[in-house]
């Protein structure tokens, strides 16, 4: 096995990854799954496996959504999918194409394709039909279909921005009136995305949006790898590079646990050790990561943690979750709330405790940080608290 940071994964190569993919089926049989992940954790490349190697009885079909910016743009692209597919086994839509030919739509390799003037299109009757055309042939079958989308939030952050708060919320109804309606049938949706869907369904809450369009969603938190599984990616990165090591398990090890056990992170320090011709040793590992972390071209993107803090929490939000972080970054045990404020007090940052409530919850939803059992806050992920305090200067 080679190493391949941040490209296309061999999905034959998925390593620890059996049980929350057996999870995952598991739950499908009930209902259908939000994927809550940290971004780089290997989230999709769990839902192409599962694409890959489906369950018998099941029939999955995989889009990655970012490029769509408008509701129509969404529905049109399940139709040509849902076509496409149906296709392949020599079968076609019905509901949708009576839907297109009434709207005087072209039919162009097989597909149909809206007129020019279309833009005002029904996209809800183009999503709907689309997915009805699926279920019903599915179910002739005895085979349910079941979507996984990627980057679900983005989409539906790029139509808010497009086309307004109003049109993201109707997407959103309208997702979980298809799953009560063919539900029965066996259809499911997986979504997933590298921005969480918490921060959208706010953002909409804050327009007036009360609906709650995806608690009938079974919420399934991505880890990072076993530390088994870390240990057995690394060894065979290690292998397959051919990098030299006179004690492989301790390097192994070295590698599993300074990573956090994140495979992109893995990669990343098994092709370093490749590149620089080194020996695999603890000493090596650790010095590949310390300059890896202070690396100006940020190879690992990380900055993308900081970065994204004014678009996640808004301006005005922004200082306030950097001293929350900073804050927790410097210690080196978990620290209680009431002692947080306190601090934040001091420096007059911040005195209202409710808003600090509000703040850790969705800072914790975004991985930074996670409490403890005396429900004290620290770090998710040690590295990263070792990058933030690096790169914070602190």
């Amino acid at each position: 096995m080679k190493a391949n940071p941040g490209g296309q994964i061999d999905l034959k190569e998925v390593v620890g990854r059996d049980e929350i993919i057996n999870q995952i089926w598991d739950t499908l049989e009930q209902q259908s799954i939000r994927m809550n992940a940290e971004r780089r954790i290997g989230k999709t490349t769990i839902i192409k496996k599962i694409c890959l190697e489906p369950r018998s009885g099941w029939a999955p079909i995989f889009q990655d959504l970012e490029q769509y910016h408008t509701a129509l743009e969404f529905a049109m692209a399940i139709y040509r999918e849902v076509e496409k597919f149906l296709s392949s086994q020599k079968k076609t839509t019905r509901h949708a194409r009576k839907l297109f030919e009434a709207m005087g739509g072209i039919e162009v390799a097989g597909v149909f394709k809206l007129p020019a003037s279309s833009n005002t299109a029904p996209w809800k009757d183009i999503l709907s039909s689309a997915i009805q055309d699926l279920v019903e042939v599915r179910e002739k079958r005895n085979e349910r279909p079941v979507f996984l989308w990627d980057e679900v939030p983005l989409m539906l952050d790029n139509i808010k921005k497009r086309e307004g708060e109003p049109a993201a919320m109707e997407v959103l109804d309208t997702l979980r009136g298809l799953r009560q309606t063919h539900g029965g049938s066996g259809l499911r949706m997986i979504i997933t995305g590298s921005i969480g869907l918490h921060h959208v369904i706010n953002s909409l809450r804050q327009q007036g949006y009360t609906n709650s369009s995806v608690n009938d969603m079974l919420a399934i938190k991505v880890l990072p790898l076993d530390m088994d599984s870390a240990c057995e990616l690394a060894n065979k990165l290690l292998q397959g590079e051919g990098v030299p090591a006179s004690n492989r398990g301790e390097v192994t090890t070295a590698i599993a646990r300074i990573s956090d056990a994140f495979p992109f992170y893995i990669h990343h320090i098994v092709k370093a050790l490749k590149q620089t011709g080194i020996e695999g040793s603890t000493e090596s590992v650790e010095q590949i990561v310390a300059d890896q972390l202070v690396d100006a071209g940020d190879p690992w993107e990380l900055n993308h943690y900081r970065d994204r803090i004014e678009e996640y929490y808004g301006k005005a939000s922004e200082k306030i979750v950097l001293a929350i972080l900073d804050g927790i970054a410097v210690r080196s045990k978990a620290i209680s709330l009431d002692f947080l404020l306190a601090e934040l007090k001091a420096t007059g940052i911040l005195d209202d405790r409710e808003r600090l409530i509000d703040l850790l919850r969705l800072i914790e939803q975004d991985h930074y940080l996670s409490r403890n059992s005396d429900g004290h806050y620290r770090f998710q992920f040690p590295l990263l608290q070792r990058w933030w305090k690096l790169a914070r200067g602190l």
